[in-house]
C-alpha cells in the first residue's frame, strides 16, 4: 500500500489535479487505488450546480494517474520523481454509471503491453462493484527536459 505521501513522492501531481488518494495494491501487471470523492472538489462548483457529477475526463484522468503510479514505480529507475508519465491515447473509454460526492472510486489499472517506455493499459473504475467507467490508456514514460 502507498499513503499520499508516497504518491506525491511518485506524481508530480498536485492539488487539485492529484487524484489518487491510495495505493491498495500493485503487482508487476496491475494496480489497485482509491479516489476519495468529496464535495470540496473545486469542480463540482460548475459540474453541475445543483447535480454535483464527477466529470468523465476526470475519472480517466485518475486512472492514466494511476498507470503512471505502476508504471513509474516499477521501472526500476533509481530516481522515480525525475520521471513523468505522459499520456498518448485513449481508446473505447466507456461511462457506466455517475460518479458523485460521498462515493469512493476504486480504480483497477492492468498493463496489457510494455514496449521500451511506452505502456498500453485497461482501466476500471468502480463505485460500490458497479463499473463507473473503463478504457484503455496509452502512456509514454519520459524525463522531462
Amino acid at each position: 500500500m502507498l499513503d499520499i505521501k508516497e504518491i506525491m513522492k511518485i506524481l508530480p501531481h498536485r492539488f487539485p489535479f492529484l487524484l489518487v488518494d491510495r495505493v491498495l495494491e500493485i503487482t508487476p501487471d496491475k494496480i489497485r487505488a482509491v479516489k476519495n470523492v468529496s464535495m470540496n472538489e473545486p469542480f463540482f462548483q460548475g459540474h453541475f450546480p445543483g447535480h454535483p457529477v464527477m466529470p468523465g475526463v476526470l475519472i480517466v484522468e485518475a486512472l492514466a494517474q494511476c498507470a503512471g503510479i505502476h508504471t513509474i514505480s516499477t521501472s526500476g529507475e533509481d530516481a522515480p520523481e525525475n520521471m513523468l508519465t505522459l499520456f498518448m491515447g485513449v481508446d473505447g473509454v466507456k461511462f457506466r454509471k455517475q460518479v458523485v460526492p460521498g462515493d469512493q472510486l476504486e480504480m483497477v489499472v492492468t498493463i496489457i503491453r510494455k514496449k521500451g517506455k511506452i505502456v498500453k493499459a485497461k482501466g476500471e473504475a468502480f463505485v460500490d462493484g458497479q463499473l463507473a467507467c473503463e478504457g484503455e490508456l496509452t502512456a509514454m514514460m519520459t524525463v522531462p527536459e
